[in-house]
């Protein structure tokens, strides 16, 4: 069975021609239908205008007459975690931009273009009175909590180089009275569940409800899910629809490797392959879980590195690890689906008494909730979209 649509009306992108991402997988995945959701829903309410009458836009225009309006995030036209175009004047006085450059979802190099893009914007800005410039440029991979450099320069000032004059003086840091936007959809990178940020929204995540994790856990369904860091929140948070936690704690188990810090993928292209593995044999062969879902990294994150040597170690790491998995089931009598999230050609394995449906002739990521659900035996809900298989009466 092969599912190949997992981008623009399959998973609520743009257009047809942008390309599917992990996040938008997993959504559809675990919850079976399909939600505007990132990029559309900021087209959208851009486009109606909605996102100038909540009460985000109304908390941070109170800076608009004496403080500075910082915008921070990825400087990209990638549509997977910014875009470009969505950037717009609306009343500030005083703009400040924080970029980061993105080196993953779009062409090596292309940055440059996106700065001089960036610059003629800001410039009609000025020309209208606007105080706007870039503030900072900073490389993605530098951003991540484990570096301070990125909140030093951006919130203390604190930079590695001094200016001599005014000409050459920094744009200066964000104080307190300035209203700050971080312009990222991806929920896990803009959320904090313990400082409980943010507290305002421009444009509010997609309320997701019974998802398939839900409804299986609440019909006594043994839950395990695991992956390392990376991908530890998409077989989570994402898949339960931007929730954190368990719905049952009783009848779930969430494992996390974790990741390589300090090291490129493919400079460890094998990554966590194999522990994810065992641990997903191990939890097989206890017969303590009716239902185990994990993520190998290996072919998107080695992938994205553009080394095709380690991106085949990777892909052979990941292909030893799911044999590992699928030997592991097949002892226990189990039924696995093996997907993708976005690009890939998915497989199931075909069983006694369950064929391919032959009606859905353009299947899509959002279809395998129902699949999974049926394949535990329950009817998925009438506003999933259908099931893959069709179950043979003996």
């Amino acid at each position: 069975m092969e599912i190949n649509q997992g981008s623009w009306n399959r998973c609520r992108l743009p257009t047809d021609d942008d390309m599917g991402n992990s996040e938008v997988g997993h959504y559809a995945f675990g919850d079976g239908r399909i939600f505007a959701q990132g990029v559309k829903l900021v087209d959208l309410a851009l486009a109606s205008g909605k996102i100038y009458e909540g009460e985000g836009f109304k908390y941070i225009s109170e800076s608009f007459e004496k403080g500075t309006l910082h915008l921070i995030g990825l400087l990209s036209d990638g549509d997977v975690h910014s875009r470009l175009d969505q950037l717009q004047w609306h009343g500030a006085k005083r703009i400040r931009v924080h970029i980061l450059t993105d080196g993953r979802d779009v062409a090596d190099g292309s940055r440059v273009g996106f700065v001089e893009t960036l610059e003629n914007d800001l410039a009609y800005l000025r020309e209208k009175g606007v105080d706007a410039r870039i503030a900072l440029v900073e490389a993605a991979c530098m951003s991540q909590w484990t570096a301070t450099r990125g909140w030093d320069a951006q919130v203390l000032g604190e930079v590695p180089h001094k200016f001599t004059n005014a000409v050459e003086a920094a744009v200066g840091p964000i104080v307190d009275s300035d209203a700050v936007v971080t312009f990222n959809f991806r929920a896990d990178r803009m959320y904090d569940g313990e400082l409980k940020l943010p507290s305002h929204y421009l444009v509010s995540p997609p309320f997701i409800d019974r998802t398939s994790c839900e409804y299986l856990v609440h019909n006594g369904i043994r839950i395990f899910a695991c992956s390392e860091t990376v991908k530890f929140g998409h077989v989570t948070f994402f898949w339960n629809g931007n929730r954190s936690g368990y719905f049952n704690p009783e009848l779930e188990e969430y494992v996390e490797i974790p990741s390589d810090i300090g090291i490129t993928f493919n400079v460890q292209p094998k990554m966590k392959a194999l522990e994810i593995a065992e641990k997903a044999r191990d939890a097989i062969l206890s017969r303590k879980f009716d239902h185990v879902r994990v993520n190998i990294p290996n072919g998107d994150m080695v992938g994205h590195t553009g080394d095709i040597q380690a991106t085949i170690v990777g892909c052979k790491s990941a292909d030893e690890a799911v044999k590992l998995i699928l030997d592991a089931i097949e002892r226990v009598g189990g039924i696995f689906v093996v997907t993708a999230d976005h690009g890939n050609a998915e497989d199931m394995v075909k069983r006694t008494g369950v064929r391919f449906q032959r009606d859905v002739l353009d299947g899509g990521l959002a279809n395998v909730a129902a699949t999974v659900m049926n394949l535990h035996g329950f009817v998925a809900p009438s506003d999933y979209e259908p099931t893959l298989i069709e179950v043979v009466d003996k």
